[in-house]
């Protein structure tokens, strides 16, 4: 398995609604594995094993177009990523599949938040995956 360098050490989204935010986040990331880890009026960190690598802020101008990707650890978790955010506010960007134009090991799902922004969990397999939908194009 290849083992990825960290190039972002963290990523910050302004919010306008931190409520809502919180609660489209809180559900999508848990299938991820990330969970909230500092909770402040202000804004909310997430992360995994008390690495808070991403944070929701409330402001303005909040963050629009922007794109972030989470990383998963199989199949089941970028479709409970999916359903999870779709059903908490967001709006369906690309479905769970295979995007081939990225790489037959490329197994993920985009949704976009409440200000639209790119919100990806991917995926990587160690082989090519070949049981599951097939997407074209750039979500």
């Amino acid at each position: 398995m290849t083992v990825r360098r960290v190039v972002v050490d963290h990523v910050l989204f302004v919010v306008a609604d931190l409520d809502a935010s919180r609660v489209l986040y809180t559900a999508a990331l848990a299938p991820l594995g990330y969970e909230e880890l500092h909770v402040q009026d202000d804004g909310v960190s997430y992360g995994a094993e008390d690495l808070d690598d991403f944070t929701l802020a409330r402001g303005e101008p909040a963050t629009t177009a922007a794109h972030v990707a989470f990383s998963a650890e199989g199949r089941a978790a970028v479709d409970a990523f999916f359903a999870a955010a779709v059903s908490n506010g967001a709006t369906v960007r690309g479905e769970p599949g295979v995007w081939t134009q990225y790489s037959e090991r490329y197994y993920a799902a985009f949704v976009n938040d409440l200000h639209q922004n790119n919100v990806e969990a991917v995926w990587h397999a160690p082989d090519p995956v070949v049981d599951a939908p097939r997407r074209q194009g750039v979500p």
